[in-house]
């Protein structure tokens, strides 16, 4: 039986702390996962939104949306490197994980882009992010891959509409997608399970932050809960379920809280961060 790691969406700009990601990396030397999962959305393209100004003029900006999600990505694996080159030199294997990308809607805003201005299909297009790079799988946005039992995705559509399942309970999703999942994209962290009439149980997941900064449209809501997800035991879709917060390996990797630490770092984030004043108000 294996390991799992899923991180979430990160949504990764020019101008958001990647501090979080070398935590994680060190955390992977540590646990050293058998598969690990990034759910998509790694790199926001901010500069493609639909939600900002107009895509044609921001041909400079999208250059340095795919260079940070590039730089972020090396942070990402620094730690992993680093681990790699002590074993080597001391002639032990190195560690190699089952790497899966799963692309999100804002990686997917490129491809729509490159729709509306075909000549650039083909210098633009998912190799742009440079993910195959540092030895990830990746899949095509909404395609799903099943690891062990379970189904990985950005989300999850209904096959008569196309359009993701709604609903806010995760056994409601269970029983529309009939088997075990786990997906991104909402900013939350909701998990449940279901027994089929064979006695089976199947386990949904959705886990969708693994960020410092506050996404601005969002306001006040950006108090959810941030992290990755471990699987332990995972076996024909069922695992043993552990949540590690980005506050746990902030005072594990830097001896505070993850408030005290963007306080100290990032004050002008800081100030006006909903999600720093929650997590003080936790502490």
């Amino acid at each position: 039986m294996r390991t799992h790691m899923m991180i979430p969406d990160t949504q990764v700009t020019p101008d958001t702390p990647n501090d979080h990601l070398r935590w994680i990396g060190k955390y992977i030397c540590e646990q050293r996962p058998d598969v690990i999962v990034q759910i998509g959305d790694w790199t926001d393209l901010h500069s493609l939104s639909s939600y900002s100004s107009k895509a044609e003029a921001e041909g400079e900006r999208l250059e340095a949306d795919l260079k940070a999600g590039k730089t972020a990505m090396r942070e990402l694996f620094r730690p992993i490197k680093a681990y790699n080159s002590r074993r080597r030199a001391m002639k032990e294997r190195q560690y190699q994980p089952e790497l899966h990308l799963t692309l999100g809607n804002h990686e997917y805003r490129l491809q729509r882009y490159i729709d509306d201005h075909p000549e650039l299909d083909g210098v633009l297009g998912d190799h742009s992010f440079g993910y195959e790079e540092f030895g990830w799988q990746v899949h095509p946005f909404l395609d799903v891959v099943t690891i062990d039992g379970v189904a990985y995705s950005h989300y999850f559509c209904n096959p008569n509409t196309g359009k993701p399942y709604g609903g806010e309970s995760v056994e409601t999703r269970l029983k529309n997608i009939g088997y075990s999942f786990t997906m991104g994209h909402q900013q939350t962290l909701k998990s449940g399970q279901r027994f089929l009439s064979n006695g089976q149980r199947i386990r949904g997941l959705i886990a969708g932050s693994c960020y410092l900064h506050d996404e601005h449209y969002r306001k006040q809501s950006n108090t959810e809960w941030r992290g990755i997800i471990m699987k332990h035991e995972v076996r024909g879709g069922q695992y043993d379920l552990m949540e590690v917060s980005l506050d746990y390996m902030c005072r594990k990797y830097e001896g505070v809280h993850v408030w005290e630490y963007m306080r100290e770092m990032y004050p002008e984030l800081y100030a006006g961060s909903a999600w720093m004043k929650h997590e003080g108000e936790a502490a």
